[in-house]
């Protein structure tokens, strides 16, 4: 009669599959952030421009530049006042203003450029290799669930692994004792 896996036994074939692909996913992913970070400064810049987006952004910095420098002189002006005349007090908030700027719009195109990036990136090498990780993990979820005895499982887990160069079965006999 063939031996049947518990619970048990499955949660711990899928965290052992989870132990054994995250590393290598979490090294993966951060490989394809680094260029999905460097495409999307690159890309940014020529989405604003075939956008026409540049132009606008560039008088909206220009408007935020001479808003702040008048907001500053406002701001000198009323302090002066109030400093001369010991009657007035400043009762103005200005941070509480909402208002949207350069940097909303910035952050609006910098998004849209990682979407564009990000289906550029899962197309390189780094990408693609991300995403075979991603489905060899999942393959090995699922040859967890849909095992009939640890034995065969252990053994399919095996070869699957040993294609990203991990060995499910460990070979301990060749490991030192502590102490000697």
């Amino acid at each position: 009669m063939a031996k049947t896996m518990t619970k048990y036994q499955l949660d711990h074939f899928k965290e052992k599959v989870k132990r054994n692909f995250e590393p290598l996913i979490k090294e993966q992913e951060l490989l394809v952030k680094q260029y999905k970070t460097e495409a999307t400064n690159k890309v940014v810049g020529k989405l604003a421009k075939k956008m026409g987006a540049d132009k606008i952004l560039n008088s909206l910095r220009e408007a935020e530049a001479m808003f702040e420098k008048a907001k500053a002189s406002a701001k000198t002006f009323f302090e002066k006042k109030a400093k001369q005349d010991s009657d007035k007090t400043l009762n103005y908030n200005l941070r509480n203003e909402e208002k949207f700027g350069i940097r909303d719009c910035e952050e609006q195109l910098r998004d849209w450029a990682e979407d564009l990036v990000e289906a550029e990136i899962r197309r390189r090498p780094e990408g693609q290799k991300l995403n075979q990780l991603e489905k060899l993990k999942q393959h090995s979820i699922d040859t967890v669930m849909e095992a009939g005895t640890p034995e065969e499982l252990i053994k399919s887990l095996d070869n699957t692994t040993k294609k990203i160069g991990i060995a499910w079965v460990v070979d301990t006999s060749k490991i030192q004792q502590i102490g000697q």
